[in-house]
């Protein structure tokens, strides 16, 4: 194994860096999605971003945690994998960083895909879920300024949602939650309750 890991060059010793953490993350997540344990992975971030650039779906934001661990994890394993038959360092990453793209573009569906199954239930949303508790996934914007995403717990299933909320700041990944209201079948009016309530 020493003599293996001493005979790379820099460049592949950083791409094999990159796929053996991404795909350990991958692993986990995987694992605690599929166990419908709560993960907390997905991070805030501060991007200038045009107004309505994801107006529409927010299960298609692609500043998440989740979606860099499968960018990494497509890029550097496909590197990995035709370094030997690419000899241009330059179009080996090109062709790395697209199938990491792809890699992010297919997760990214198969998610929203997924979301609607779960939301396609027997639950009525517009009747049980005000009262609701759970917690911010994707960060709301304040005053109804867009949407994010909460996990809540309803009729004893954690489920996934669009979110709103008439605070005046933003209700950050991770904040305990209270539904108000049901807007719509998709989207909830939330704030935000002191976790120690949960």
């Amino acid at each position: 194994m020493t003599e293996w890991w001493t005979s790379l060059d820099l460049f592949m010793k950083i791409l094999w860096c990159i796929a053996i953490a991404s795909s350990l993350i991958f692993i986990v997540e995987t694992v605690l999605t599929f166990i419908g344990a709560d993960v907390d992975f997905d991070a805030d971030a501060d991007f200038d971003v045009p107004d309505g650039a994801f107006e529409g779906d927010p299960s298609m934001n692609l500043y998440t945690f989740r979606n860099l661990v499968n960018f990494l994890l497509g890029m550097s394993w496909t590197a990995i994998l035709l370094k030997e038959q690419v000899a241009s360092k330059v179009l080996l990453m090109v062709i790395a960083f697209v199938a990491g793209a792809i890699l992010v573009a297919a997760v990214m569906m198969m998610f929203k895909w997924l979301s609607k199954m779960q939301q396609s239930g027997n639950i009525d949303l517009m009747k049980d879920a005000e009262g609701c508790n759970g917690k911010v996934y994707l960060t709301i914007p304040a005053e109804r300024g867009g949407t994010g995403k909460v996990q809540i717990t309803i009729n004893g299933a954690v489920r996934e949602y669009d979110a709103v909320t008439d605070s005046e700041q933003d209700l950050k990944t991770g904040k305990a939650i209270k539904v108000v209201e049901a807007i719509d079948n998709s989207t909830l009016l939330v704030e935000e309750i002191d976790s120690l309530i949960i």
